[in-house]
């Protein structure tokens, strides 16, 4: 009992310590979201050119964090006509480069694994672009787009689909605190939580169990760290091999890297690490879903060497400027609760957070949540009735584009990624 109590303890002194942080990543992401409509992305994202992955890059960071809602966001995007790189761009813009993200890196292991996650989250994007050339041929996406049109559900579809955001034009400041606006920041910010929590509660509690039962000498002889060269060599390799099989994703994968960088996990091996929230078991189980499996085998294979290559170069460039922290001492292991700055902030954002659930309630966001799970082949708007203060409010329903219906498809020969040169 008093391993099992020391574990809870150690994860109750992560939820604590992040608390406040998580509240206000998610509060900002909930205020882009609510002035950003989903139906503009498509348009945006037609080709593989470096402009548009990195409007796609950026769109998915102002996106869901949640990683099963960001992979059936991109097979939506990808059905609707976006390009397949640009989708899968995109992807990792909204499990790698948002805010929260960044935030609960900075408080848990340090300024320099958020400076090194946004700057190695665009670098992955474009190792993968080059792998997608060299490897993905334009009939493995025909194939793809073919078996995504069946519409096989995965996780998190109706999340996915809805569009909660301010329907109305204006300038941002206006249309974010009107009361529309208002409205949908509340709906976005409780939808988010919802999506993220399960994930987040796996993540604090695998985290406290290993940081409470597993010696750090067991990490430091299986990460190699009495050889400098070989650790910064072997841990990005192994990382996301350590992340496959653990089965958290989104942002519940921090606490367990700040546990892993104690143990002795190279700088760049922490980063590959928490790239590989995109091919856990599970996600790669509905990848075989949405486009086959020789599309989810081939997404394993080059997410994988982009992590791996993205770990390496972070390595690199942090260790020849001298940012790779010297002490692997993350606040993850720091037990119990403390009447200090981090209380305040934490009072002051559950205040922020009731205000939020309330107008949440009070304006039918309830029958939203039984819709978390949908269907991949029905979009629910909800932008359009975000004013309406109706406890009984039902949000429509639309019907999705068919098979038929959606945009024009790359077909030019045998070229890879099936782009046009």
């Amino acid at each position: 009992m008093n391993a099992i109590g020391h574990a809870l303890a150690l994860a109750g002194s992560m939820t604590w310590e992040i608390l406040w942080a998580l509240i206000l990543g998610f509060a900002l992401s909930a205020m882009v979201q609510a002035v950003v409509r989903k139906s503009t992305i498509v348009r945006l994202l037609g080709d593989d050119h470096p402009r548009t992955l990195a409007v796609a890059a950026g769109l998915g960071a102002a996106s869901s964090s949640c990683s099963y809602a960001a992979v059936a966001l991109a097979r939506s995007l990808f059905r609707k006509g976006a390009n397949f790189t640009a989708a899968m761009a995109f992807e990792i813009g909204s499990t790698n480069l948002v805010v929260e993200l960044g935030i609960i890196l900075a408080l848990l292991m340090g300024w320099q694994f958020t400076a090194a996650e946004f700057v190695g989250g665009p670098i992955m994007i474009v190792l993968l672009a080059v792998l997608f050339r060299l490897f993905v041929r334009s009939r493995l996406v025909d194939a793809a787009r073919e078996q995504a049109h069946k519409g096989l559900a995965g996780s998190m579809e109706g999340h996915a689909a809805m569009d909660m955001s301010v329907p109305t034009d204006g300038p941002f400041l206006r249309r974010l605190f009107s009361r529309p606006g208002l409205t949908a920041v509340s709906h976005v910010f409780v939808m988010e939580w919802a999506a993220i929590l399960r994930d987040l509660v796996i993540g604090l509690l695998i985290a406290g169990a290993i940081g409470a039962w597993v010696p750090d000498t067991f990490w430091q002889r299986f990460f190699l760290t009495d050889h400098p060269l070989a650790s910064a060599i072997w841990s990005p390799i192994v990382g996301p091999l350590v992340a496959i099989l653990s089965f958290v994703c989104s942002i519940g994968n921090v606490p367990l890297a700040a546990v892993l960088w104690n143990g002795g996990i190279s700088f760049g091996g922490v980063i590959a690490f928490i790239y590989a929230d995109l091919l856990i078991l599970p996600i790669l189980n509905i990848y075989r879903k949405y486009y086959g499996t020789r599309m989810m085998l081939t997404l394993l294979g080059t997410f994988y060497a982009a992590m791996v290559g993205a770990g390496y170069l972070v390595e690199i460039l942090f260790g020849t400027t001298g940012l790779v922290p010297r002490e692997h001492n993350a606040m993850v292991m720091a037990e119990g609760i403390h009447w200090n700055y981090t209380t305040w902030l934490n009072i002051a954002f559950l205040v922020l957070t009731a205000l939020l659930v309330l107008r949440f309630v009070r304006t039918g966001g309830i029958p939203m949540l039984r819709m978390m799970g949908g269907a991949p082949d029905a979009d629910h708007d909800h932008g359009a009735h975000a004013d309406h203060d109706h406890s009984d409010h039902q949000a429509p329903h639309d019907r999705a584009p068919s098979g038929r219906d959606h945009a024009a498809q790359d077909h030019t020969g045998d070229h890879p990624s099936g782009h046009t040169h």
